[in-house]
């Protein structure tokens, strides 16, 4: 037998979806080089709590990353490292940061969505199983991403407003990460 027919009988991760899942690798590889990018500027400019928040989260998006690639992998398919380029490292203001987080989990929950319908179509319901966390995962993130958004509203950035955001936000990552 060669080697090709061994693998395709090996396989059992359809090769539409092993693309699909290969590109979520990429989003997730992408989404904690941008945190970690925004982890850095907001260090740099003094915002020690949204710093730890978003060097969380870069490190959080790493493992969901790294998620997909081993499932890729167990099912019989090839996951493929990503090439992560143009991040940005210079924003105009920590609310700017926040708005792009938003913006960001919000496609994210879009591309994942994507995925549990293909895997739902496909009749792949391992795949749409194991896409199940990711599901409940992204409800997490967004509604983290608008809480913080939030405190910029509620609180504003005049006078002490930037302290008191930075503050809480550290109070929003140490409710969510107890263990950090």
């Amino acid at each position: 037998m060669k080697t090709k027919e061994i693998v395709t009988l090996q396989r059992s991760l359809l090769v539409d979806t092993e693309k699909l899942l290969n590109k979520q690798v990429e989003m997730e590889g992408t989404s904690s080089a941008y945190y970690l990018s925004m982890a850095s500027w907001c260090h740099m400019m003094g915002y020690e709590n949204a710093a730890n928040y978003l060097y969380t989260h870069a490190d959080e998006e790493r493992m969901h990353m790294m998620k997909i690639f081993r499932y890729i992998n167990e099912a019989g398919g090839h996951a493929f490292q990503p090439e992560i380029k143009d991040i940005r490292h210079n924003f105009n203001s920590l609310r700017e940061i926040f708005e792009l987080i938003l913006e960001h989990e919000i496609n994210v929950t879009k591309s994942i969505n994507n995925i549990v319908d293909h895997a739902f179509t496909k009749k792949d319901f391992a795949t749409f199983s194991f896409m199940q966390w990711y599901v409940t995962e992204q409800r997490e993130e967004e509604t983290m991403s608008r809480r913080a958004l939030e405190l910029f509203d509620i609180i504003g950035e005049e006078g002490v407003g930037l302290w008191t955001i930075d503050q809480e936000l550290g109070k929003l990552h140490a409710a969510a990460h107890p263990q950090a």
